[in-house]
């Protein structure tokens, strides 16, 4: 918005200088964009002047009108009201290898509410690599450090590990937009939208998947191939103390996992 106003004073005042240097009644003339390039023309006729042009000639006060200030350039200071909420939803579906702890992600689908877009395809691109940068925290990127010293044991890509493009599915993305009533473009942002509704989607669905069989209601994130398996193994031995008749206890984990 403080963008957008500025930018409105700075056509104001090329217009202003257009009119004066052009010859023109302030009413005649228009702020034409089109193929030709930025300018001031009067309209109807083919006189106009260029915004570089404009631009440099409003350093000089020499062909200022009386009372601009020189330089072809404004500021404004916007603060909105209230605030803005974006709204979404991700959808995650994956399928988890019980044998290796390996998970693969099948389909991901990412629907948006933000608001105007200025750069639909620019935003699309924003969520995208969002989604990547949240699902790497969730799945693959474990920061390791030697026990004893502190050193750190993950800090080159050879070692943290980074999602690749193998590792992603087609993300899916929509948007089903409404303008924002609290400021005067109607933007809402979208700057970590991908990155916050990547986790819990994929540890809500990787649980959802590890549930049935295992009973695990719970996984620490990055759930990765090793902490997925141990996670495994862990229900498993659970199921066996059980079966050797530790029976309180079992009824103990029945109580927590159903509520």
């Amino acid at each position: 918005a403080s963008v957008a106003s500025a930018s409105d004073k700075v056509k104001e005042k090329a217009l202003d200088l257009g009119a004066h240097l052009l010859e023109a009644a302030r009413a005649d003339v228009e702020f034409l964009t089109d193929g030709e390039g930025p300018r001031v023309a009067v309209a109807g006729t083919d006189r106009a002047i260029g915004l570089w042009d404009l631009a440099r000639a409003a350093r000089d006060p020499a062909k200022l009108p009386e009372g601009m200030e020189p330089a072809l350039d404004a500021d404004h200071d916007h603060v909105n009201d209230k605030p803005t909420f974006p709204n979404g939803c991700h959808v995650c579906e994956l399928e988890a290898d019980p044998q290796t702890g390996a998970v693969k992600i099948l389909r991901y689908v990412v629907i948006d509410d933000f608001g105007v877009a200025m750069n639909p395809m620019l935003l699309e691109g924003q969520v995208h690599g969002g989604v990547v940068q949240g699902l790497g925290q969730a799945w693959t990127e474990r920061t390791v450090y030697e026990g004893e010293g502190g050193q750190l044991l993950s800090g080159s890509f050879m070692d943290y590990a980074l999602p690749r493009v193998d590792d992603m599915p087609r993300i899916e993305f929509e948007t089903r937009n409404m303008p924002c009533a609290t400021n005067p473009l109607g933007l809402k942002g979208a700057g970590e939208a991908g990155a916050i509704g990547a986790p819990p989607a994929f540890i809500g669905a990787l649980v959802d998947a590890l549930r049935p069989d295992t009973g695990l209601v719970h996984i620490d994130m990055p759930a990765t191939p090793a902490a997925v398996w141990r996670a495994l193994q862990g229900a498993e031995g659970e199921r066996a103390a059980g079966r050797a008749g530790q029976g309180g206890r079992r009824a103990e984990v029945a109580g927590i996992l159903t509520g």
